[in-house]
Protein backbone atom coordinates (compact mmCIF):
# COMPACT_ATOMS: atom_id res chain seq x y z
CA UNK A 1 0.00 0.00 0.00
CA UNK A 2 1.39 3.39 -1.01
CA UNK A 3 2.59 5.72 1.72
CA UNK A 4 0.05 8.32 2.80
CA UNK A 5 1.29 11.91 2.86
CA UNK A 6 -0.29 13.95 5.66
CA UNK A 7 -1.22 17.58 5.31
CA UNK A 8 1.60 19.92 6.36
CA UNK A 9 1.03 21.23 9.88
CA UNK A 10 2.80 24.50 9.01
CA UNK A 11 0.57 25.24 6.02
CA UNK A 12 -1.17 23.28 3.31
CA UNK A 13 -2.78 24.60 0.12
CA UNK A 14 -5.88 22.42 0.50
CA UNK A 15 -6.65 23.39 4.09
CA UNK A 16 -7.36 26.73 5.76
CA UNK A 17 -7.47 27.69 9.43
CA UNK A 18 -10.83 29.18 10.39
CA UNK A 19 -12.59 30.35 13.53
CA UNK A 20 -16.24 30.51 14.54
CA UNK A 21 -18.14 31.94 17.48
CA UNK A 22 -20.16 29.06 18.85
CA UNK A 23 -22.55 30.18 21.57
CA UNK A 24 -20.10 32.69 22.96
CA UNK A 25 -16.93 30.59 22.60
CA UNK A 26 -14.31 30.76 19.88
CA UNK A 27 -13.59 27.53 18.04
CA UNK A 28 -10.65 27.01 15.71
CA UNK A 29 -11.17 24.49 12.93
CA UNK A 30 -9.46 23.20 9.82
CA UNK A 31 -11.49 23.57 6.64
CA UNK A 32 -10.73 21.57 3.53
CA UNK A 33 -12.69 22.17 0.34
CA UNK A 34 -12.40 19.89 -2.71
CA UNK A 35 -11.57 21.28 -6.15
CA UNK A 36 -15.09 20.56 -7.36
CA UNK A 37 -18.41 21.30 -5.66
CA UNK A 38 -18.50 19.23 -2.49
CA UNK A 39 -20.80 16.23 -2.35
CA UNK A 40 -21.43 16.58 1.37
CA UNK A 41 -19.60 17.62 4.55
CA UNK A 42 -17.65 15.42 6.95
CA UNK A 43 -16.74 16.50 10.49
CA UNK A 44 -13.78 14.81 12.20
CA UNK A 45 -13.43 14.96 15.99
CA UNK A 46 -10.15 14.35 17.82
CA UNK A 47 -9.42 12.93 21.25
CA UNK A 48 -6.80 13.35 23.99
CA UNK A 49 -4.08 14.45 23.90
CA UNK A 50 -4.57 15.43 20.30
CA UNK A 51 -5.65 18.27 18.04
CA UNK A 52 -7.53 18.78 14.81
CA UNK A 53 -4.23 17.89 13.11
CA UNK A 54 -4.65 14.38 14.50
CA UNK A 55 -6.64 13.70 11.30
CA UNK A 56 -3.83 14.99 9.04
CA UNK A 57 -3.44 11.63 7.28
CA UNK A 58 -7.16 11.38 6.46
CA UNK A 59 -8.03 14.88 5.25
CA UNK A 60 -6.59 14.65 1.73
CA UNK A 61 -8.18 11.25 1.16
CA UNK A 62 -11.59 12.63 2.06
CA UNK A 63 -11.07 15.72 -0.09
CA UNK A 64 -10.25 13.42 -3.01
CA UNK A 65 -13.68 11.84 -2.50
CA UNK A 66 -15.27 15.23 -3.08
CA UNK A 67 -16.09 15.88 0.58
CA UNK A 68 -15.81 19.17 2.38
CA UNK A 69 -13.81 18.45 5.56
CA UNK A 70 -14.27 20.27 8.88
CA UNK A 71 -11.95 19.42 11.78
CA UNK A 72 -12.35 21.47 14.98
CA UNK A 73 -10.02 21.78 17.91
CA UNK A 74 -12.32 20.77 20.74
CA UNK A 75 -12.89 22.87 23.86
CA UNK A 76 -9.63 23.36 25.72
CA UNK A 77 -7.37 22.45 22.79
CA UNK A 78 -5.19 24.42 20.40
CA UNK A 79 -6.82 27.51 18.93
CA UNK A 80 -10.18 26.92 20.61
CA UNK A 81 -11.09 28.59 23.89
CA UNK A 82 -9.99 26.86 27.09
CA UNK A 83 -12.17 28.19 29.93
CA UNK A 84 -10.76 27.80 33.44
CA UNK A 85 -12.84 25.62 35.78
CA UNK A 86 -13.58 27.15 38.21
CA UNK A 87 -14.81 29.87 37.83
CA UNK A 88 -16.38 28.58 34.59
CA UNK A 89 -18.73 25.59 34.56
CA UNK A 90 -17.42 22.09 33.97
CA UNK A 91 -20.42 21.64 31.66
CA UNK A 92 -18.40 23.47 28.99
CA UNK A 93 -16.33 20.28 28.69
CA UNK A 94 -19.26 17.87 28.73
CA UNK A 95 -20.28 15.74 25.77
CA UNK A 96 -23.70 17.41 25.57
CA UNK A 97 -22.04 20.80 25.13
CA UNK A 98 -19.69 19.32 22.52
CA UNK A 99 -22.60 17.74 20.64
CA UNK A 100 -24.53 21.01 20.67
CA UNK A 101 -21.47 22.95 19.48
CA UNK A 102 -20.84 20.55 16.60
CA UNK A 103 -24.48 20.88 15.61
CA UNK A 104 -24.23 24.67 15.71
CA UNK A 105 -21.01 24.80 13.68
CA UNK A 106 -22.53 22.51 11.05
CA UNK A 107 -25.49 24.82 10.69
CA UNK A 108 -23.26 27.91 10.53
CA UNK A 109 -21.51 26.23 7.61
CA UNK A 110 -24.81 25.47 5.90
CA UNK A 111 -24.69 21.72 6.49
CA UNK A 112 -28.01 20.29 7.65
CA UNK A 113 -26.66 16.73 7.33
CA UNK A 114 -23.10 15.53 7.86
CA UNK A 115 -20.91 12.47 7.92
CA UNK A 116 -19.24 12.35 11.33
CA UNK A 117 -15.97 10.71 12.40
CA UNK A 118 -14.29 10.44 15.79
CA UNK A 119 -11.26 8.92 17.50
CA UNK A 120 -10.68 8.38 21.24
CA UNK A 121 -12.68 11.07 23.12
CA UNK A 122 -13.81 12.18 19.68
CA UNK A 123 -15.38 8.76 19.23
CA UNK A 124 -17.29 9.10 22.49
CA UNK A 125 -18.46 12.56 21.45
CA UNK A 126 -19.73 11.56 18.00
CA UNK A 127 -21.89 8.80 19.47
CA UNK A 128 -23.45 11.47 21.71
CA UNK A 129 -24.02 13.77 18.74
CA UNK A 130 -26.12 10.97 17.28
CA UNK A 131 -28.14 10.71 20.49
CA UNK A 132 -28.66 14.43 21.06
CA UNK A 133 -28.99 15.46 17.39
CA UNK A 134 -30.00 12.36 15.42
CA UNK A 135 -31.27 14.47 12.54
CA UNK A 136 -27.78 15.89 11.89
CA UNK A 137 -25.76 12.74 11.13
CA UNK A 138 -26.24 10.49 8.10
CA UNK A 139 -23.19 8.21 8.58
CA UNK A 140 -20.84 7.64 11.51
CA UNK A 141 -17.18 6.54 11.64
CA UNK A 142 -15.41 5.72 14.90
CA UNK A 143 -11.79 4.69 15.36
CA UNK A 144 -10.97 2.56 18.43
CA UNK A 145 -13.78 3.94 20.62
CA UNK A 146 -16.58 1.47 21.43
CA UNK A 147 -20.14 2.64 21.95
CA UNK A 148 -21.17 2.71 25.59
CA UNK A 149 -24.84 3.71 25.97
CA UNK A 150 -26.00 6.08 28.71
CA UNK A 151 -26.15 4.48 32.15
CA UNK A 152 -29.24 4.15 34.31
CA UNK A 153 -27.24 4.80 37.47
CA UNK A 154 -24.13 6.85 38.02
CA UNK A 155 -20.99 4.77 38.55
CA UNK A 156 -17.98 6.66 39.96
CA UNK A 157 -14.70 6.27 38.07
CA UNK A 158 -13.11 4.55 41.09
CA UNK A 159 -15.63 1.74 40.69
CA UNK A 160 -15.28 1.65 36.88
CA UNK A 161 -11.53 1.18 37.19
CA UNK A 162 -11.97 -1.91 39.37
CA UNK A 163 -13.57 -3.63 36.39
CA UNK A 164 -11.55 -1.82 33.73
CA UNK A 165 -8.02 -1.35 35.12
CA UNK A 166 -6.99 -0.12 31.66
CA UNK A 167 -8.77 3.11 32.63
CA UNK A 168 -6.62 3.61 35.72
CA UNK A 169 -4.74 6.48 34.08
CA UNK A 170 -7.96 8.52 34.11
CA UNK A 171 -7.84 8.75 37.90
CA UNK A 172 -4.50 10.53 37.60
CA UNK A 173 -5.54 12.76 34.71
CA UNK A 174 -8.59 14.16 36.46
CA UNK A 175 -6.50 15.08 39.51
CA UNK A 176 -4.16 18.07 39.96
CA UNK A 177 -0.74 16.50 39.36
CA UNK A 178 -0.48 16.34 35.57
CA UNK A 179 -1.47 19.92 34.83
CA UNK A 180 0.71 21.16 37.71
CA UNK A 181 3.82 19.24 36.64
CA UNK A 182 3.49 19.68 32.86
CA UNK A 183 3.69 23.42 32.30
CA UNK A 184 6.78 24.49 30.33
CA UNK A 185 7.30 23.80 26.65
CA UNK A 186 10.01 21.26 27.40
CA UNK A 187 7.75 19.48 29.89
CA UNK A 188 4.94 19.46 27.32
CA UNK A 189 7.34 18.04 24.72
CA UNK A 190 8.40 15.15 26.94
CA UNK A 191 4.82 14.56 28.03
CA UNK A 192 3.73 14.24 24.39
CA UNK A 193 6.70 12.01 23.63
CA UNK A 194 5.54 9.78 26.48
CA UNK A 195 1.94 9.55 25.30
CA UNK A 196 3.00 8.93 21.71
CA UNK A 197 5.35 6.05 22.47
CA UNK A 198 8.76 7.62 23.06
CA UNK A 199 11.08 5.39 25.09
CA UNK A 200 14.12 5.75 27.32
CA UNK A 201 17.57 4.26 26.61
CA UNK A 202 16.60 0.96 28.25
CA UNK A 203 13.11 0.84 26.80
CA UNK A 204 11.50 2.79 29.61
CA UNK A 205 7.98 4.06 28.99
CA UNK A 206 6.59 7.42 30.06
CA UNK A 207 2.95 6.41 30.27
CA UNK A 208 0.98 3.46 31.61
CA UNK A 209 -2.74 2.88 31.16
CA UNK A 210 -2.86 1.56 34.72
CA UNK A 211 -1.00 4.46 36.36
CA UNK A 212 -0.91 7.37 33.91
CA UNK A 213 2.08 9.63 33.32
CA UNK A 214 5.32 8.22 34.75
CA UNK A 215 6.92 11.52 35.70
CA UNK A 216 10.23 9.98 36.77
CA UNK A 217 10.86 8.72 33.23
CA UNK A 218 9.97 11.85 31.27
CA UNK A 219 13.48 13.40 31.27
CA UNK A 220 15.09 10.31 29.68
CA UNK A 221 12.58 9.69 26.88
CA UNK A 222 13.59 9.87 23.26
CA UNK A 223 11.35 11.37 20.56
CA UNK A 224 8.10 9.73 19.55
CA UNK A 225 8.29 7.63 16.38
CA UNK A 226 4.78 8.77 15.39
CA UNK A 227 5.37 12.48 14.69
CA UNK A 228 8.05 14.26 12.69
CA UNK A 229 10.11 16.90 14.46
CA UNK A 230 8.06 19.61 12.72
CA UNK A 231 4.79 17.98 13.77
CA UNK A 232 5.92 17.62 17.36
CA UNK A 233 6.95 21.29 17.42
CA UNK A 234 3.46 22.21 16.19
CA UNK A 235 1.80 20.13 18.90
CA UNK A 236 4.04 21.61 21.60
CA UNK A 237 3.24 25.16 20.48
CA UNK A 238 -0.50 24.45 20.36
CA UNK A 239 -0.53 22.86 23.82
CA UNK A 240 1.54 25.72 25.21
CA UNK A 241 -1.27 28.17 24.34
CA UNK A 242 -3.42 27.15 27.31
CA UNK A 243 -1.54 24.40 29.11
CA UNK A 244 -3.20 21.10 29.96
CA UNK A 245 -5.97 22.30 32.26
CA UNK A 246 -8.70 22.49 29.62
CA UNK A 247 -7.80 19.20 27.98
CA UNK A 248 -7.85 17.39 31.33
CA UNK A 249 -11.27 18.78 32.23
CA UNK A 250 -12.73 16.18 29.88
CA UNK A 251 -11.71 13.54 32.43
CA UNK A 252 -13.55 15.41 35.19
CA UNK A 253 -16.96 15.35 33.52
CA UNK A 254 -18.28 11.85 34.24
CA UNK A 255 -20.99 13.08 36.65
CA UNK A 256 -21.77 16.04 34.38
CA UNK A 257 -22.20 13.72 31.40
CA UNK A 258 -24.42 11.39 33.40
CA UNK A 259 -26.64 14.30 34.46
CA UNK A 260 -26.80 15.63 30.89
CA UNK A 261 -28.05 12.25 29.66
CA UNK A 262 -30.78 11.67 32.25
CA UNK A 263 -33.51 12.77 29.85
CA UNK A 264 -32.37 10.70 26.89
CA UNK A 265 -34.79 7.93 26.03
CA UNK A 266 -33.30 6.72 22.77
CA UNK A 267 -30.04 4.78 23.04
CA UNK A 268 -30.03 3.11 19.62
CA UNK A 269 -28.06 4.54 16.69
CA UNK A 270 -29.83 3.44 13.52
CA UNK A 271 -27.67 5.06 10.84
CA UNK A 272 -24.81 3.21 9.08
CA UNK A 273 -21.78 3.04 11.40
CA UNK A 274 -18.20 2.02 10.59
CA UNK A 275 -16.23 0.94 13.67
CA UNK A 276 -12.49 0.32 13.24
CA UNK A 277 -10.90 -1.36 16.24
CA UNK A 278 -7.17 -1.38 17.00
CA UNK A 279 -5.90 -4.77 18.21
CA UNK A 280 -2.99 -3.36 20.22
CA UNK A 281 -4.81 -0.45 21.86
CA UNK A 282 -4.09 -0.84 25.57
CA UNK A 283 -6.66 1.74 26.70
CA UNK A 284 -9.64 1.05 24.44
CA UNK A 285 -9.59 -2.73 24.38
CA UNK A 286 -11.22 -4.56 21.47
CA UNK A 287 -13.22 -6.62 23.96
CA UNK A 288 -15.03 -3.47 25.09
CA UNK A 289 -16.85 -3.38 21.74
CA UNK A 290 -18.57 -6.74 22.23
CA UNK A 291 -22.34 -6.40 21.92
CA UNK A 292 -22.37 -3.06 20.10
CA UNK A 293 -24.74 -4.55 17.54
CA UNK A 294 -27.49 -4.48 20.17
CA UNK A 295 -27.54 -0.70 19.95
CA UNK A 296 -26.13 -0.23 16.43
CA UNK A 297 -27.95 -2.60 14.07
CA UNK A 298 -26.30 -1.19 10.92
CA UNK A 299 -22.72 -1.74 12.11
CA UNK A 300 -19.71 -2.54 9.93
CA UNK A 301 -16.59 -3.72 11.76
CA UNK A 302 -13.02 -3.43 10.52
CA UNK A 303 -9.71 -4.05 12.29
CA UNK A 304 -6.20 -2.58 12.17
CA UNK A 305 -3.18 -4.18 13.81
CA UNK A 306 -2.05 -1.03 15.61
CA UNK A 307 -1.92 0.63 18.96
CA UNK A 308 -4.08 3.54 20.06
CA UNK A 309 -2.81 6.01 17.44
CA UNK A 310 -4.26 4.07 14.55
CA UNK A 311 -4.93 7.17 12.44
CA UNK A 312 -1.17 7.65 12.16
CA UNK A 313 0.02 4.05 12.41
CA UNK A 314 -2.14 2.59 9.61
CA UNK A 315 -3.41 5.59 7.64
CA UNK A 316 -3.51 3.81 4.29
CA UNK A 317 -5.63 0.95 5.56
CA UNK A 318 -7.94 3.22 7.52
CA UNK A 319 -8.42 5.52 4.53
CA UNK A 320 -9.17 2.50 2.37
CA UNK A 321 -11.72 1.18 4.86
CA UNK A 322 -13.45 4.55 4.98
CA UNK A 323 -13.49 4.96 1.19
CA UNK A 324 -14.85 1.48 0.53
CA UNK A 325 -17.50 1.86 3.22
CA UNK A 326 -18.62 5.25 1.95
CA UNK A 327 -18.71 3.90 -1.60
CA UNK A 328 -21.04 1.14 -0.45
CA UNK A 329 -23.23 2.98 2.05
CA UNK A 330 -23.26 6.61 0.94
CA UNK A 331 -22.03 7.29 -2.57
CA UNK A 332 -23.97 4.40 -4.05
CA UNK A 333 -27.15 6.31 -3.23
CA UNK A 334 -25.54 9.73 -3.86
CA UNK A 335 -28.05 11.83 -1.89
CA UNK A 336 -28.58 15.43 -2.92
CA UNK A 337 -26.53 18.02 -1.07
Amino acid sequence: MAAVVPIDVTGDARVSHETANIRGRTYHYLLGTPNTEHRTTVFLIHGWPDLSMGWRYQINSLLDLGLRVVVPDMMGYGGTDAPEVPPESLALYGMKRAADDINELAHQLGASKIILGGHDWGGAIVYRVCLHHPELVSHLITIATPYIPPMKDYVPLEIVVKGLPNFGYQLQLRGPDVEAKIATKEQIRQFLNAIYGGKGPKGEFGFSVAEGVLFQNLPILGPTPLLSAKELDYYVDEYARHGLHGTLNWYRTSKQNFDDERDLTRFTIDIPVLFISATKDMALLESMSLGMEKYIPNLTRKVVETGHWALWQAPGLINSYIKDWLDATYFAAEPKI
